[in-house]
């Protein structure tokens, strides 16, 4: 078995390397990961020849969920992490596993029991793969229910401009300038939504391809998007994402 571990503490990734050894001597960890950025970029190369993934969800740039909106998964997860909070949000990618730190041998060993168990329900070959592939290119949202007063609409997603976060809010702005609160974590629309179409700007912008006016180079290489609306707050792609935004916009993810 080819493992990767995405992780961004070198001694809990060393600890897990240790388990998994002492699990399975055969088991070879390809590469330890300890960023989004190292992470979208190992596994855009890489991503076949592994056969599960080790994943936290706290890294040094952001929440191992945005690893899934710059590159398709469609290898089996296992969440590590030390908060319960995003047990959710896990189940809602690839995930058969949520194991939380600090990771016993026990645990580790019950989460890859479950995977052969899965694997022996698909008998066969790749059929584990392929159901994984299934959850990975799962038809996106088409539309989210909004509240203005006592009233509810519904608004398709390809009217949406963009998401913003402020603190735990998220409102949802329209290619017409119209503003909702709605009931989802941006981490939440990164696994809802068609991400060839919208793009992870930053920790509190997720914004539509077709709701972008301009881009401009903004300083210490970071980017500044232009939306269609008017908005009271600058959108600013950060330094780690530039790379990805730039083949993003190119249609070359």
């Amino acid at each position: 078995m080819k493992v990767v571990i995405i992780e961004d503490e070198s001694l809990a990734a060393e600890k897990l390397e240790r388990y998994l050894t002492k699990y399975d001597a055969a088991i070879q960890v390809l590469a330890q990961l300890p960023s989004i950025a190292d992470s979208v970029e190992w596994l855009k190369v890489h991503q076949a020849e592994v056969d599960i993934i080790f994943m936290d969800v706290q890294l040094t740039d952001g929440l191992s969920f945005e690893i899934f909106s710059a590159v398709k998964i469609e290898k089996p997860v296992i969440f590590t992490t030390a908060h319960d909070e995003y047990a959710i949000d896990a189940f809602k990618v690839n995930s058969i596993d949520y194991i939380l730190k600090p990771i016993t041998f026990s645990d580790l060993s019950q989460a890859l029991k479950k995977m052969k168990a899965l694997e022996q329900q698909f008998s066969k070959a790749g059929a584990l793969e392929a159901a994984v592939h299934q959850v990975a290119t799962k038809r996106s949202k088409e539309r989210f229910l909004v509240r203005l007063g006592h009233h509810i609409h519904s608004v398709k997603t390809n009217e949406v401009a963009l998401f913003y976060a402020e603190g735990r809010t998220v409102f949802l702005i329209t290619q017409t300038g119209k503003k909702y609160i709605i009931d989802y974590k941006l981490e939440e629309l990164t696994s809802l939504l068609d991400m060839g179409q919208f793009f992870r700007a930053n920790r509190s912008f997720i914004v539509n391809i077709n709701a972008i006016k301009d881009v401009l180079v903004y300083s210490n290489s970071r980017l500044k998007i232009s939306p269609v609306v008017s908005i009271d707050k600058e959108m600013i792609v950060s330094r780690e994402r530039v790379g990805q935004f730039k083949e993003w916009f190119a249609g070359d993810v």
